[in-house]
């Protein structure tokens, strides 16, 4: 990283995404809504720092891993930390997210997605975390959601069969 990608990244580094003041933060809210534990959400919201620097360094578009998306998609509800004080006033920049518009794209993302795992290590210096960024096979296989009120459902996961 050069100066100025430093001072950026430690601007990012330092957003308080929790309001302090809320009993239930942005922190417990992403841990609740993807089942997620308080560490693996504090780590997601960390990989999703990152991203947001790579997009902001970046000339070319970028793909995120799924949960760093969760996070992004999440953020973004938080319309006044999103645009004014991470967007305006620390970034001084406008990043959209633009949703996907068919399978057609499948490709372009998966592109996308490796030249974000490239640029992560060339700019952190490290692999990026396995459990939050999977390799480009399964991120664009794991892309088939649907939201469940877990409260009313009971969720269990199909076993896999693998040969041996």
């Amino acid at each position: 990283m050069n100066t100025s990608q430093l001072q950026l990244w430690t601007k990012i580094q330092n957003f308080e995404i929790d309001d302090p003041s809320s009993s239930f933060t942005f922190t417990d809210r992403l841990s609740r809504e993807n089942a997620w534990g308080l560490a693996y959400s504090i780590r997601a919201i960390m990989e999703y720092k990152k991203f947001i620097f790579l997009i902001a360094i970046s000339d070319q578009s970028l793909t995120p891993s799924d949960q760093v998306d969760q996070v992004w998609h999440l953020h973004l509800l938080y319309t006044q930390s999103y645009w004014i004080e991470f967007c305006k006033d620390l970034l001084q920049m406008e990043i959209h997210h633009g949703p996907t518009k068919g399978k057609e794209e499948k490709t372009l993302f998966k592109d996308q997605y490796r030249a974000t795992l490239e640029l992560y290590q060339s700019m952190f210096e490290v692999s990026p975390p396995k459990d939050l960024w999977p390799d480009p096979d399964t991120r664009m296989k794991e892309i088939n959601f649907t939201r469940v009120n877990r409260k009313r459902n009971w969720v269990i996961p199909k076993l896999i069969f693998r040969n041996q």
